[in-house]
């Protein structure tokens, strides 16, 4: 039985990789302060209206820690630099999404120094408008996380916190009212249907249906915005960031697969629709490692990154072009790849 599932598993990837990669890639578009570089890369947004890019660095290294650099940043389209901001504020972080309204939302996924394991909702020059869960405190009551991981939106304005990143963190999505009072939570470790193990990442599609990206089982499970469960998809490898447009094309970064994580399937980002069948098929792959005209020389074919089990996209946006912007932990890079028939 074993054999045969494995089976299965290996020739759905092999067709997976035989899609196609209709892009090509820029790790220089954003324009940074001089002096700074990148550092690991996760939390990213768009404004949907705009355009613009919100990304949330780790201030130049792996965690903001006690650094005074500012983490956030707003990039026009073009790349320019329009505002950089949030220093002292993090340690971690991890999630993001901007709200219909422009205003944007980030998860801060560890604690060090009484700061640490909340989501804030700031405005678009910085101002907190809300905080969910308490400063420095890990917990499972309800108002209070372990390891937050991602935070999404609702048509409605709910708010969707996917709490846990693995270890002995916590295993279980929360949902808010739009003011932040409590509504339910849901969820526990395991890998049956409605369990969890990392769920990573969040997205709605356009029937308001709950996409979770439970990472560390290689799945995407589907929800109601009451927590039932409707199905799972195993097609997109072990998804660390998930984003759907709003003609419903799915677009998931896969920065855990390897032989060992999910046998059969590579890291990078697979491109599909969620009306496309009851199984939203792949159609497009994106592999991670992807060479680029300014990056050929720079990171050259390196097998620490192949052997690696946490490199390439954690996440991933796109605008209404089709461009999509990927930011990366391992790599300490943000990306833009373009359709080549652009």
């Amino acid at each position: 039985m074993k054999i045969t599932t494995l089976c299965l598993i290996l020739a759905s990837a092999s067709q997976i990789y035989s899609q196609p990669n209709p892009y090509h890639a820029s790790d220089h578009w954003a324009q940074i302060p001089q002096g700074r570089k990148w550092g690991s890369t996760s939390a990213i947004g768009i404004n949907r209206k705009t355009g613009d890019v919100w990304v949330a660095d780790r201030c130049g290294v792996a965690t903001c820690g006690s650094s005074t650099l500012n983490p956030i940043f707003e990039f026009a389209p073009s790349g320019k630099l329009l505002k950089n901001f949030g220093a002292g504020m993090f340690v971690t972080p991890h999630g993001m999404t901007v709200d219909k309204d422009g205003n944007i939302w980030l998860v801060d996924q560890a604690i060090k120094d009484g700061k640490g394991f909340q989501v804030f909702k700031l405005n678009q020059d910085g101002k907190v408008l809300m905080t969910l869960g308490k400063a420095g405190v890990a917990g499972t009551g309800n108002d209070t996380f372990n390891s937050p991981s991602d935070v999404a939106i609702a048509p409605n304005g709910d708010i969707f916190v996917s709490d846990g990143h693995g270890g002995d963190s916590n295993a279980r999505i929360v949902k808010f009212s739009s003011d932040g009072k409590f509504i339910k939570a849901w969820g526990k470790k395991g890998t049956g249907p409605g369990e969890f193990d990392t769920p990573h990442t969040l997205a709605f599609d356009t029937k308001g249906r709950l996409f979770v990206g439970d990472r560390n089982n290689n799945r995407i499970e589907i929800f109601d915005q009451d927590g039932n469960y409707i199905e799972e998809w195993k097609q997109y490898g072990a998804p660390s960031s998930i984003f759907i447009d709003g003609k419903d094309m799915i677009y998931v970064a896969d920065s855990q697969s390897n032989a060992k994580n999910n046998p059969g399937f590579k890291r990078g980002i697979r491109v599909g629709n969620v009306k496309d069948g009851k199984n939203g098929k792949v159609i497009a792959f994106i592999p991670d490692m992807m060479p680029t005209p300014e990056s050929d020389e720079k990171y050259p074919d390196n097998p620490a990154f192949a052997m690696s089990t946490t490199s390439g996209a954690e996440g991933v946006v796109v605008d209404s072009k089709g461009d999509i912007y990927a930011g990366e932990v391992g790599q300490q890079r943000l990306i833009k790849y373009v359709p080549t028939k652009h």
